[in-house]
């Protein structure tokens, strides 16, 4: 059985973050892009991978992007997953996956912010997220 790959997509009204992940944490694609090229993103990323999932953030704009995704793939499952503290989360995460340098460095993380839109870590997150609730369900299953 090959691993799985699954495509967080943080939904946005002016962008939205991608992510796709393989299972259980190689990160394959991340990027920021805008809104209104997110659903012909998806569909290509659809054709290219062969994803078993798409989890989706539950809060700014969810439920028409929801709509759209379910139309524009059909044939990929879709989660939503609490994104509540995800962007708290995914400033911290930024600066692990790249750290600062020079003077930077001396600035306190918690007020450091990152030169770039995050929304592609946190779709990263959103996934992770949906991990966790997986294997607490099947640790809640394996404990009965």
């Amino acid at each position: 059985m090959s691993p799985s790959l699954l495509l967080g997509f943080d939904p946005g009204k002016d962008k939205c973050g991608l992510a796709i992940v393989r299972l259980p944490q190689q990160i394959i694609y991340h990027q920021v892009i805008a809104a209104g090229d997110a659903m012909t993103t998806v569909v290509s990323l659809a054709r290219a991978y062969p994803l078993e999932t798409i989890v989706m953030g539950d809060r700014t704009t969810a439920k028409s992007w929801k709509s759209q995704l379910e139309t524009a793939v059909p044939q990929i499952p879709l989660v939503l997953v609490n994104e509540a503290y995800s962007s708290l989360q995914a400033r911290d995460r930024y600066w692990q996956m790249f750290p600062p340098k020079g003077l930077m460095r001396l600035v306190p993380s918690r007020m450091r912010l990152p030169p770039r839109p995050i929304d592609d870590i946190v779709a990263i997150i959103l996934i992770e997220r949906y991990q966790q609730q997986q294997f607490d369900v099947a640790g809640e299953k394996y404990h009965s």
